[in-house]
């Protein structure tokens, strides 16, 4: 199984080195990054995907479950505080867990095998499928057979190895439901299935003779694949 993908969202060094030092005794767990407020992370994940956040609640500028509220599709979250108080807030929001500082790298250890059951739970209930509304009829398509999805305003064209299909849902919507591992967001406009990508540039990537342009905030997802 992959390695969970990990951000620390916490103001304090030495809060956030207590974190990164256990972070690098987990083996399946791999920090990406080390934010010093929401605002960070947020510039964070506009660029790139994580599977799991150790969000601290008091952080400057936006306050750590102001910062949850804003998400639309966050990763797993574990809650890392002194204060006791915004529990119910947390575990009403879908949180993991929720450590009180200080707390033992025993009690961090089943926090985080929380989230690798969630996800080994996930991976075995996954579909290899998804069904569209395309004029009143409801159309499966799979995965194995989408090349891109492309936005035109208030529809989406998903194009195949076989055939096209138009309907009425936003890019956002259709990205929710698409596996993240297997589909990427490479333009505002445009999802397309890594395994079907022929060659890229910094510009435009090339799939079945079709050149898709590469926005500029997706770069970096281009180079991390």
């Amino acid at each position: 199984m992959s390695k969970i993908k990990c951000i620390v969202i916490e103001d304090e060094p030495l809060a956030a080195k207590v974190l990164t030092d256990y972070i690098s005794q987990v083996p399946f767990l791999e920090l990406q990054k080390v934010c010093k407020d929401a605002l960070q992370a947020s510039e964070f994940l506009m660029q790139q995907e994580t599977d799991l956040m150790f969000l601290d609640i008091h952080l400057p500028k936006l306050k750590g479950m102001a910062f949850l509220k804003t998400l639309v599709n966050p990763p797993a979250v574990i809650v890392t505080t002194a204060y006791h108080q915004y529990a119910v807030e947390g575990f009403n929001l879908n949180v993991t867990d929720y450590l009180l500082k200080p707390f033992e790298f025993e009690r961090f250890l089943t926090a985080v095998n929380k989230v690798r059951a969630d996800q080994k739970r996930t991976a075995g209930d996954e579909r290899d499928y998804i069904f569209v509304t395309v004029q009143k009829r409801r159309v499966r398509i799979p995965f194995s057979e989408i090349l891109y999805v492309e936005s035109q305003r208030e529809y989406i064209r998903i194009v195949t190895t076989r055939q096209e299909h138009v309907s009425k849902m936003s890019t956002n919507e259709i990205e929710e439901l698409l596996p993240s591992h297997t589909f990427k967001r490479v333009h505002r406009s445009f999802i397309v299935s890594v395994s079907k990508i022929e060659s890229y540039t910094a510009e435009a990537i090339s799939l079945h003779g079709v050149s898709i342009p590469i926005g500029r905030g997706y770069k970096d997802v281009i180079d991390d694949l």
